[in-house]
C-alpha cells in the first residue's frame, strides 16, 4: 500500500458534501460530525492511510464515505453487513450522490452467486420437467442453498421421494416463468420469496459452479453479467460475506479496487472468522449423491452409496457433539477425537473416489441419438465434480488443521455443522488486504481493542470519533436497576419480571425489551403478557419485518425479543420510548471459538474477548432507543453489575452520553416529561 494518490482538497469535500445534503428532502440539516468524517475519510484515501471511525446514530455516515469515495476517482468496494444497508446504499444514497453532483461515477451491486437465478438450472428444468428435479435428479437440498454467502441451516426434509411438497411445482413454474423477464435474475427483484426448495433447484452456490467457460448457458449467465458490471463501476456495493469469501478465494471473487468500506464495522471480526473458514454437514454428502447417482456407471453404484452412508455416520457422530470443540490434542480432560478424524479421512477419500468415478462414468449415456453430446448432462456433470472437489478439499481442511485453527460442531442434533475457522483473523487479514487496499472502517459502535483484533497493529491506522448530532443528555436516560439481586440467586427471575412490568407501566407501554437467551424472553412474556394492557408481542410471533412493523404500528404495543433484534431495529418516535436489556451480553463460557480466543489470550482473556463483545452488543441495544433528533425515552439495564463491576468503566464508555439513574423513580418522571411533549 505505498502508492499515495493525489488528496482532493477539503474545499471541495465540503462543496460536494454540502450539495448532496442540500439535495436531500427539506434541505438536510448541518451535522458537523458528517462534515468531519468526510474530510478524514478523502484524507485517508488520498493518503493511502487506514481509517477507523466511530460514527453515531445520525451522523449520515454513508454519505460521510460515500462523497469523498466518488471524489477520489478510485476504485471503491463497500463492504455491509446487512441486506437493508446494501438497499440502501444502491436505491438511495448513491443515486442521491451521483444526482446532486452530476459526476459521471458508475455504480453496481454484487451479490454471492447463489442470489440470482442460474440460467442452466432453469433450462434444465424447463427441458427434462419438474418432477425429475423433485425427486433427486438435480439440484440441491434445501439446507444447502446459500444467500448472501451465508449458508441457511440444513434441513432433515430431504426431497428424495416420488411426490412433490404441496405448491412446490407451482413455485417453480413461477421462478421459470420470471427467469424470461427479469433483466437482473437477482432474487431479491422477485415479486415473492421463494422456499429453500424452490430457489434452490434454479440456483447454484460458488462450491458447485464449474463457471461459464464450462457452463452451456456461461454467456448468458445472470452471476456473470453482475461481475462484469461490477468489473466496470467505480463503486461496488456488496456483503461483508462476499468480501471475506474474496480474500478466502486468494481476491478471485471482486474486480481489482483501490479502496474498501467496511460498513458496520463492528461485525467485520466474527464476518470474517466464518467466510474464512470451511463448514461440512451431512446435507452436502446427501445432496452431492442424489447428483452423483444418475452420472456415474451403474457397476460404481457402491460407491455414491459409501459416500451416503458416510455423511450420515458423520451426521449422527456429530449429532453428540453440538457445542463442543472438536480435533484438539490441548483440551482439558483429553478428549479422544480419533474416531472423528478417522471419520474424516474416510470422508474425504470417499468424495475422491466418487469425483473419478464421475470424471469416467456415464460416457454412453452422455450421448443423444445424433451423436452428440447431451450439454445438460455434460453440465450436470461438471457441476457434481465441482462440488465433490470442493467438499474433498474442505474435509482435508478438517483432517490436516492448522494451529491456528478451530474446530468445533455447530448447529442442533437435527441441523448440525462441523465448522473450522481461524482463531485470530488478525493475521489472515494482515497478510492478504491491510497492506495492498486502504481500508475504512466506520460503526455507531466501534468494539475495543479493534485494532489489535484485526491484526492493523503493523499498519498506518487513524481512529476517530465523531459522535452523535443527538442530544443524548437531555433526551435519553440510562437506568441501572442496582437494587436487582443476582441473577444466579433464586428470587431472581419473578423480582426481574417485577421490574419489567413496573418499567412497562410508567411508559405505557412503547417497549422492547431485549434479552439474551430465548428461554428468558419466553418465560418474561409469559410471566407478564396476561397482566399487560397493552398488545405483547414475541419474537417468532411474525417474520422479523412484518414483527416490527405491528410493534411500530400499535404505538401502545411491547415487544419481546433476543438477539437476533439487539442491532438492525429502527423504530423511530413515541412508539420506541424505553429498551429494556435483561443483562449484560457477554458471550457463553462454552462458546468453543471464544474458548479456543480465551486460551490464546491467556491472563488477557476477559480484558480482549469477552469484555470488548459485551461493550460492542450493549452499545448496539441500547441505540435502539433515540432514532432521530425528536425521540425521547429510557434504556433501562436490569443488571446490577453496570453499577457495581469493576469493569463496568468499559461498558459505560461504549454507550451514547446519556444521563445516568439508578433510582426508578427517576424513570418513571422522566417517562411522564417525555411522553407528555
Amino acid at each position: 500500500m505505498a502508492t499515495v494518490h493525489a488528496v482532493v482538497t477539503d474545499d471541495e469535500v465540503e462543496q460536494a458534501l454540502a450539495a448532496v445534503t442540500n439535495s436531500l428532502p427539506g434541505g438536510g440539516e448541518e451535522r458537523p460530525g458528517q462534515l468531519q468524517m468526510a474530510l478524514a475519510v478523502s484524507r485517508a484515501i488520498g493518503e493511502a492511510r487506514h481509517l477507523i471511525v466511530q460514527a453515531g446514530t445520525g451522523t449520515g455516515k454513508s454519505l460521510a464515505y460515500l462523497v469523498p469515495a466518488v471524489l477520489s476517482g478510485q476504485k471503491v468496494v463497500v463492504a455491509t453487513a446487512t441486506k437493508a444497508l446494501q438497499d440502501q446504499l444502491a436505491e438511495k444514497d448513491l443515486p442521491q450522490v451521483k444526482a446532486a453532483l452530476g459526476a459521471p461515477f458508475t455504480f453496481a451491486v454484487l451479490k454471492g452467486r447463489s442470489n440470482y437465478i442460474c440460467r442452466q438450472r432453469v433450462a434444465e428444468v424447463g427441458s427434462g420437467g419438474i418432477q425429475p428435479e423433485l425427486t433427486g435428479q438435480g439440484g440441491r437440498e434445501s439446507g444447502e442453498v446459500e444467500v448472501e454467502v451465508e449458508v441457511a441451516a440444513e434441513g432433515d426434509d430431504r426431497v428424495d421421494h416420488g411426490e412433490a411438497p404441496e405448491g412446490l411445482v407451482e413455485e417453480v413454474q413461477s421462478l421459470l416463468a420470471w427467469s424470461g423477464t427479469t433483466p437482473s435474475g437477482d432474487r431479491g427483484h422477485l415479486p415473492f420469496e421463494p422456499s429453500a426448495k424452490a430457489w434452490g433447484m434454479v440456483s447454484v452456490g460458488p462450491r458447485e459452479c464449474p463457471g461459464a467457460f464450462n457452463c452451456p448457458s456461461g454467456s448468458r449467465c445472470f452471476a456473470e453479467a453482475a461481475r462484469e458490471r461490477a468489473a466496470a463501476s467505480d463503486v461496488v456495493v456488496v456483503n461483508t460475506h462476499l468480501y471475506g469469501a474474496h480474500l478466502a478465494s486468494g481476491r478471485a471473487v471482486l474486480p481489482e479496487h483501490d479502496v474498501v468500506v467496511f460498513d458496520e464495522t463492528h461485525e467485520l471480526e466474527e464476518v470474517m472468522t466464518s467466510s474464512l473458514g470451511v463448514e461440512v454437514t451431512p446435507g452436502r454428502f446427501r445432496a452431492l449423491a442424489l447428483a452423483a447417482r444418475p452420472l456415474v456407471d451403474e457397476r460404481e453404484a457402491d460407491l455414491v452409496a459409501s459416500l451416503l452412508a458416510t455423511g450420515e455416520q458423520l451426521g449422527s457422530l456429530l449429532a453428540d457433539r453440538v457445542g463442543t470443540r472438536v480435533l484438539h490434542h490441548d483440551a482439558e480432560p483429553p478428549v479422544d477425537d480419533s474416531t472423528l478424524a478417522e471419520l474424516l479421512g474416510r470422508a474425504a477419500d470417499a468424495t475422491g473416489r466418487v469425483t473419478d468415478a464421475l470424471r469416467r462414468g456415464g460416457v454412453q449415456r452422455s450421448l443423444l441419438a445424433e451423436g452428440g453430446a447431451d450439454p445438460d448432462r455434460l453440465s450436470r456433470k461438471t457441476r457434481a465434480i465441482t462440488a465433490a472437489s470442493h467438499l474433498t478439499d474442505d474435509l482435508h481442511r478438517f483432517v490436516s488443521p492448522h494451529d491456528g485453527e478451530v474446530a468445533w460442531v455447530d448447529g442442533t442434533r437435527r441441523n448440525v455443522r462441523l465448522r473450522l475457522s481461524p482463531i485470530d483473523v488478525g493475521p489472515v487479514l494482515s497478510a492478504a488486504l491491510w497492506g495492498e487496499i486502504t481500508a475504512v472502517m466506520t460503526s455507531a459502535t466501534v468494539p475495543p481493542s479493534l485494532v489489535e483484533r484485526v491484526g492493523l497493529e503493523e499498519f498506518e491506522t487513524d481512529e476517530l470519533d465523531v459522535g452523535s448530532p443527538f442530544d443524548y443528555r437531555a433526551h435519553a436516560l440510562l437506568y441501572v436497576a442496582r437494587h436487582l439481586p443476582d441473577r444466579r440467586a433464586p428470587e431472581a427471575e419473578a423480582a426481574l419480571h417485577e421490574e419489567l412490568a413496573l418499567l412497562i407501566a410508567a411508559a405505557g407501554g412503547r417497549t422492547l425489551a431485549l434479552f439474551t437467551s430465548r428461554r428468558a424472553t419466553e418465560e418474561a412474556a409469559e410471566a407478564l403478557a396476561a397482566d399487560l394492557p397493552y398488545a405483547v408481542w414475541q419474537q417468532g410471533d411474525l417474520p422479523k419485518g412484518r414483527l416490527l412493523e405491528e410493534f411500530a404500528r400499535d404505538e401502545t404495543s411491547c415487544l419481546f425479543a433476543t438477539l437476533g433484534f439487539w442491532q438492525g431495529v429502527d423504530i423511530p418516535g413515541r412508539a420506541l420510548s424505553l429498551v429494556t436489556l435483561d443483562r449484560l451480553p457477554f458471550p457463553r463460557p462454552d462458546d468453543p471459538l471464544l474458548q479456543a480466543r480465551r486460551a490464546r489470550a491467556g491472563g488477557r482473556a476477559f480484558s480482549l474477548v469477552d469484555l470488548p463483545r459485551a461493550a460492542t452488543l450493549l452499545a448496539q441495544g441500547s441505540g435502539r432507543l433515540i432514532r432521530t433528533s425528536e425521540d425521547r425515552g429510557v434504556v433501562a439495564v436490569l443488571d446490577s453489575r453496570l453499577a457495581t463491576a469493576s469493569y463496568r468503566g468499559v461498558l459505560l464508555g461504549a454507550l451514547p452520553p446519556m444521563r445516568r439513574t439508578v433510582e426508578r423513580g427517576e424513570v418513571e418522571a422522566f417517562l411522564r416529561e417525555a411522553l407528555a411533549g
